[in-house]
């Protein structure tokens, strides 16, 4: 799964990594440590325009009675996605590109589990593959604009560490994944390949990442000279 990643730069700085037109946004606080529920910068399309907006992370279905649903929904198995309940319509309809300057797997050890963050190696940010949704609140009838992260296989550079990966689509695919007008299920399930690893590059990470509450630049420092005094392993 994909369940914190980083978001370290400005509305502005993400709009001409991905060639947006529109800024749709208030700004949001940099974040070395995104996690479920977090306000996100996302890449969507309306009307043939790329815009950038801000997305609650973990997906809500219109249908949903209420918002508890989200929480089971911060990541859709690329194998699936396209069946089930909670995000076919979405995959067909509202699909969208998550920025992040990379992103945080656990890898089991004998003692606990030890952080690594996982980041392109030119530095750029990563276009994770995503799905949008609205979801009207029947209680205050505010309206939720909720995203979830497309996982999938693996690379050899990631499997060392976890069993999935968010897919990361390459930049000659954004176009094709955010046009709406696009609803082949096939064509689209094509595009969620395997990222190669020669794009990527991993170190370990202090366990300051485990507690959503360190959104501190030192969470990705790598293990050897980052915040030291935090190297227990854990959850």
């Amino acid at each position: 799964m994909c369940g914190r990643f980083v978001q370290s730069h400005d509305a502005a700085f993400y709009a001409d990594a991905f060639s947006v037109e529109t800024i749709k946004t208030e700004t949001l606080p940099v974040s070395f440590n995104v996690a479920p529920t977090d306000s996100v910068y996302a890449v969507a399309e309306h009307d043939g325009e790329r815009l950038l907006g801000s997305f609650r992370w973990g997906l809500i279905p219109f249908w949903a009675k209420d918002r508890k649903i989200a929480a089971r929904n911060i990541n859709a198995r690329a194998e699936t996605v396209a069946d089930k309940p909670a995000f076919r319509d979405s995959f067909l309809k509202r699909r969208c590109l998550i920025p992040a300057d990379g992103f945080f797997e656990w890898q089991k050890r004998p003692k606990g589990k030890l952080p690594h963050y996982i980041y392109a190696a030119d530095q750029r940010p990563l276009a994770l593959a995503g799905l949008w949704a609205n979801w009207k609140d029947p209680e205050t009838g505010e309206w939720v604009r909720t995203c979830t992260i497309l996982t999938g296989d693996p690379n050899e550079l990631v499997a060392d560490i976890h069993d999935r990966m968010p897919v990361i689509l390459p930049e000659s695919a954004w176009s094709d994944w955010l046009d709406r007008d696009n609803q082949d299920r096939g064509y689209l399930e094509s595009l969620l390949s395997v990222y190669p690893q020669s794009e990527m590059a991993e170190h370990p990470v202090a366990t300051l990442v485990n507690k959503v509450a360190n959104n501190l630049p030192e969470n990705i420092e790598p293990l050897e000279t980052g915040a030291t005094g935090q190297l227990e392993l854990g959850e």
